[in-house]
């Protein structure tokens, strides 16, 4: 009887369960979005109820259209948006708020009180990552000092702790456990140990009850309950980690950038952390069971298709994401129009929570395709900003872009990446890199693959873009996009 393997792949906007065959190839795959909600500018958050049960629905789904059971499946990943905080009561399993998303940006005072006492970097030696709103560890800790008695209970061992894949896989398997990539994002991890450390606990008053044991990114964890019964939980690993690995980025130097709500680039830097002094982060890439673990360079944008969304959404632009594309290819240039989605402030390399989105360069000459193109070119922008800090970094020359996420079936973008790098970009026969990495570390615990010789055996380019644009063009536009991101940088007093 043919076996498969299935990943939970619990994003931003939507969960998505896909299952996979030895190919790599994709047999069923069933999605669902979840809300959004905004109580106050600058604060995302998600119900944590509505991902499981949408988690739920979509397992079913997937399987259903592939006329499979959960006996069909050898093993199962998860991979999660990683920084996004849940708190929930150990004994009922409910929350007790709404999980508080990684682009939420309202711990900005505890990362100013903590700044003032050895600045932006004091963590970074430690944990690889600057003082941000970003990470989950200060979330964590608003969390405790605002829900009454949360405190108390957390140190009692009542309340558990978790990002979307502990979440999820408390729920399925009942085990308190995440991965070291997830781990990493949290700035409560020390990058050498792998271990949570007790000074950065101290620094942000977390009690150890509350959070879950350290794990690799791919062993058998246990077996899941409920929707899949039966089956082997046996890979986690955070989104951007997830595409790394379904890239087959495993040897140093190998990158791939994932387009979705964000955009985040990583570059696999092996079995040492490599310590950035232009703004990136050092993270965890994976850890396959006793094998040492794998690190990586990261730079991080946190709206990406989330400005499409927003054109879509609040301004009303589009009545699709998917007709972004022909809107802006309706004119034949930006008309000199930048735009800068500094929502949740800027992250990579410039880590400005006081930023704030513009649109410069407007006139009267400018529509509303003007402006599409210039979302569109936006992305493409962080990205060049986050390769130019990489190549300082590493004093690797990127000689390609391996391409994944949503966004990559916009060819109008692939093209301009192409152009305003200047070097080839690169999307792979599967785009589903995210859930297809989870997979394999799923697979690889169980031996439905062998080794990561698989994984690159897998891998085939589906389509190439080469750059086409002149280098004047390119440094005249890179330029302006300078100006326009001077302007977004500290406008928050």
């Amino acid at each position: 009887m043919t076996k498969y393997v299935g990943a939970i792949d619990q994003g931003t906007t939507s969960t998505r369960f896909i299952v996979f065959d030895q190919r790599g190839a994709t047999v069923a795959v069933d999605q669902v979005e979840h809300a959004q909600i905004m109580p106050q500018p600058g604060w995302v958050e998600h119900d944590a109820n509505e991902i499981w049960a949408n988690t739920q629905q979509v397992v079913a789904g997937a399987l259903a259209k592939a006329g499979l059971t959960a006996a069909d499946l050898v093993s199962i990943g998860i991979t999660n948006q990683r920084e996004t905080t849940v708190l929930w009561d150990k004994a009922t399993g409910q929350p007790l708020h709404n999980a508080l998303v990684w682009m939420d940006t309202r711990t900005s005072d505890l990362v100013a009180e903590l700044e003032r006492d050895g600045g932006q970097d004091r963590l970074r030696g430690k944990t690889g990552l600057p003082l941000a709103t970003y990470f989950s560890g200060l979330k964590l800790a608003w969390l405790l000092d605002t829900l009454p008695g949360a405190r108390a209970r957390a140190e009692a061992g009542e309340l558990l702790f978790g990002t979307i894949d502990t979440w999820l896989a408390w729920n399925l398997t009942g085990l308190h456990i995440t991965d070291v990539t997830n781990a990493s994002r949290t700035q409560l991890m020390d990058l050498a140990t792998l271990e949570w450390d007790d000074e950065l606990l101290e620094l942000m008053r977390i009690p150890r009850a509350c959070l879950p044991e350290i794990c690799s990114s791919s062993e058998v964890y246990g077996t899941c309950t409920r929707v899949l019964n039966g089956v082997p939980l046996a890979g986690l690993l955070g989104d951007q980690q997830a595409a790394l690995f379904g890239q087959a980025c495993l040897a140093p130097g190998e990158a791939k950038n994932t387009y979705g709500t964000g955009c985040f680039m990583l570059m696999n830097t092996g079995e040492q952390p490599f310590p950035s002094t232009s703004g990136l982060l050092t993270t965890l890439a994976y850890k396959l069971g006793d094998a040492p673990a794998v690190y990586a360079l990261e730079g991080s944008i946190p709206i990406a298709g989330a400005l499409v969304q927003w054109l879509r959404d609040n301004l009303g632009l589009i009545a699709h994401a998917s007709e972004i594309e022909a809107l802006a290819a309706s004119v034949p240039d930006n008309g000199d129009v930048y735009c800068v989605p500094a929502f949740s402030g800027l992250y990579a390399p410039h880590w400005d929570d006081r930023a704030r989105g513009v649109i410069a360069g407007l006139t009267r000459f400018v529509t509303k395709a003007h402006i599409a193109r210039a979302a569109l070119e936006a992305v493409a922008f962080q990205v060049r900003e986050v390769v130019d800090a990489m190549t300082r970094d590493s004093g690797v020359e990127i000689v390609e872009l391996r391409a994944d996420g949503g966004m990559v079936v916009n060819e109008l973008l692939m093209q301009f990446q192409a152009d305003i790098l200047g070097v080839p970009v690169v999307r792979p026969k599967v785009i589903e890199t995210t859930a297809l990495g989870a997979a394999y570390a799923a697979g690889l615990a169980v031996g439905y693959w062998q080794s990561t010789a698989d994984i690159t055996a897998n891998w085939g380019v589906d389509k190439r873009w080469q750059p086409t644009m002149a280098e004047d063009r390119r440094a005249a536009m890179y330029g302006k996009w300078n100006k326009a991101v001077a302007r977004a940088q500290g406008w928050v007093d």
